[in-house]
């Protein structure tokens, strides 16, 4: 197939033109995704609501009695593991809902709710663990080997014994659990404050319309063209953060002193390590990520020489870095087009992974367009039991096809993992989460690669995946580098003031582009408007991701029929293994710096060409 290029569809015209945004309402039923898949009706949902109080009174009931006998071990992680399951989805179908309009207030009150029952099954539940770390180990061993039922938690029971130095008593798990809902108030104050009453101001387009700035269109400003759009996106929108400055310190602060205290009462030394440890991840992955990539600088200040020269500019702002190089190429294309782009980019993967997807996308999986209070971004989620869902905000830039590659990744692994796992294994850690929606975005440029033979537009795709690369393996290390700076310093007892924060970020931007570029004092405040940071230590997997996906896109593209049996085969293991030891058995070594200098090096080869493309 024979990419077509500049065109946009009216549903993808509306989204995108000036004045305000429209309406739900104003959506197509075909381009928004159907949540009365996961319950009928917000009724369906509150049943679901009102039966976990009885499932939680059943796991209740066998307090003290857990380390009695085998059968009522299995029954108390059957019971915790039904919880977990209903939960997750009362949870997701909540803040679904909410992320369809913010401002609606019914749907804040179910998020709340949803939260709140988390919060206090939690609570509930918090005896379990520290129960079963008193069953000595040997006697838990028995318990396996007699009752044949329980080996379906060997590995949830081996897990915990490995973290049991980091478990606390009964009482004090439970007094932590009901603390849950305090603990999340920085993201979900951020996520608020973010989503429904941070309002940007408007600024001219290209053709001197005034325009309003939201957070779906800040990067396609940024792509523009035109210079003088760039920035004033760019100083609009660091502007507005920079008003709030004191407010979103406070609040990030707070999230940084929570994930420090949590790391000190479960005897970690560092909140790095305790969040890597959920993965079993040793911290020298992270210290290896980060000393490859400072290694490697000088391929990416050579990737922005080469930038600049490409766009005649005396001096590169930050502003700058998103504009296509190519500039007299147009790939923009509307979404269906773009769903039949990505269904061919996956041929590589099978016909049944092919199928799948196709049957997904066109039915009720994906939320494509922006709207009036919609959560801006994009991710996957779901439920298990039903099939998953992406949330766009499809603007129809080649970025956006990117995106819905990469969010289809996501839900392809979600889906086999759910297919092939019980619920107790089925949701994959974060730390490989990255890797199957990366290896979709490789596989899409693999295929729009082959499928030209202009050479502008060749240039235009290289351009394209070197920005992946910085986006993704530079950019994301820089954050990682950062949030590692915000903990160390509150471990060390200081405080992170707005003046801290933003000379810290400001100083890495100096580190990673002041060679070549002129670093603008407003990137300092980008920090503030980094959803992530309220996940600790998340970012770095966007960059062991793609170091994982390009070693396994080349397999799967090179050694064909087995490498793809492997890859799917790590699709669909979940969670039932350690990440790394996962990733090992699809042909990749995490443990090794070696993946991450590898997608380096492709870097640096990818620079050249393009350079001599452009020459």
């Amino acid at each position: 197939m024979r990419l077509g290029y500049g065109i946009r569809s009216a549903q993808s015209q509306q989204v995108s033109q000036g004045g305000g945004l429209p309406s739900r309402q104003d959506i197509a039923a075909e381009f928004q995704w159907r949540l009365e898949d996961m319950y009928a009706s917000n009724e369906a949902w509150q049943q679901d609501v009102d039966a976990v109080g009885g499932l939680a009174a059943s796991l209740q009931e066998l307090q003290g009695k857990v380390g009695e006998s085998a059968e009522n071990l299995h029954r108390a992680l059957s019971l915790q593991d039904q919880l977990e399951e209903r939960l997750s989805k009362i949870y997701a179908y909540a803040r679904m809902r909410r992320d369809e309009d913010n401002t609606n207030a019914t749907y804040q009150a179910m998020a709340d709710q949803a939260m709140s029952l988390w919060v206090q099954t939690e609570s509930a539940k918090a005896f379990l663990v520290p129960e079963i770390l008193q069953i000595p180990n040997e006697r838990i061993h028995a318990f396996l080997d007699a009752h044949e039922p329980l080996q379906l938690f060997r590995f949830e029971l081996e897990e915990l014994l490995r973290q049991k130095p980091h478990v606390l008593s009964a009482e004090q798990e439970a007094l932590l659990a009901a603390a849950g809902e305090m603990a999340s108030a920085p993201q979900q104050i951020f996520t608020m404050f973010n989503n429904a009453d941070m309002k940007f101001p408007t600024i001219q387009d290209e053709s001197g319309r005034d325009v309003e700035l939201t957070h779906g269109r800040y990067i396609q400003f940024l792509e523009s063209k035109v210079q003088s759009v760039r920035k004033a996106a760019f100083d609009a929108m660091y502007s507005t953060y920079g008003k709030h400055r004191n407010t979103l310190a406070a609040i990030y602060a707070a999230s940084v002193k929570k994930d420090v205290f949590y790391a000190r009462v479960r005897n970690y030394e560092s909140a790095l390590q305790a969040s890597l440890d959920d993965d079993n991840v040793p911290v020298s992955v992270y210290d290896n990520l980060l000393k490859a990539v400072h290694e490697s600088l000088p391929q990416l200040h050579k990737y922005l020489e080469l930038r600049k020269r490409a766009l005649g500019l005396d001096a590169l702002h930050m502003y700058d870095l998103y504009t296509p190089m190519v500039g007299d190429v147009d790939m923009t294309m509307d979404y269906p087009q773009a769903v039949e782009v990505v269904q061919r980019a996956i041929a590589p993967l099978g016909a049944e992974y092919q199928r799948i997807a196709s049957e997904g996308l066109q039915s009720g999986w994906v939320d494509v367009y922006e709207t009036k209070g919609k959560t801006s971004g994009a991710y996957s989620w779901g439920a298990y039991g039903v099939h998953p869902y992406i949330l766009l905000n499809y603007q129809g830039r080649l970025d956006d096809v990117f995106t819905l590659a990469h969010e289809l990744g996501h839900a392809m692994h979600t889906y086999l993992s759910n297919q092939h796992q019980p619920h107790v294994y089925a949701s994959y850690t974060i730390f490989v989460a990255e890797v199957a929606s990366t290896c979709n975005e490789a596989l899409l440029t693999h295929h729009l690669l082959q499928t030209t033979d202009n050479q502008r537009i060749r240039a235009y795709l290289l351009n394209h995946h070197l920005e992946s690369i910085r986006a993704t393996l530079f950019r994301q290390t820089m954050f990682a580098e950062f949030e590692k700076l915000t903990h160390e310093h509150v471990e060390a007892g200081g405080s992170l003031t707005p003046e801290w924060l933003c000379e810290t970020y400001y100083h890495l931007n100096q580190q990673y582009y002041g060679a070549v570029c002129t670093v603008d004092e407003d990137i300092a405040m980008e920090w503030a408007r980094i959803p992530h940071f309220y996940t600790p230590f998340y970012v770095y997997k966007y960059a062991t991701g793609i170091s994982a996906a390009t070693a396994l896109s080349q397999r799967i593209l090179t050694e064909g029929q087995s490498a793809v049996e492997q890859y799917l085969g790590f699709l669909k293991s979940g969670r039932s293994d350690y990440p790394i030891a996962l990733l090992k058995r699809a042909g990749v070594d995490m443990e090794s710096p070696e993946p991450v200098r590898t997608t380096l090096e492709l870097f640096g080869t990818m620079v050249d060409e393009l350079a001599g493309l452009l020459s």
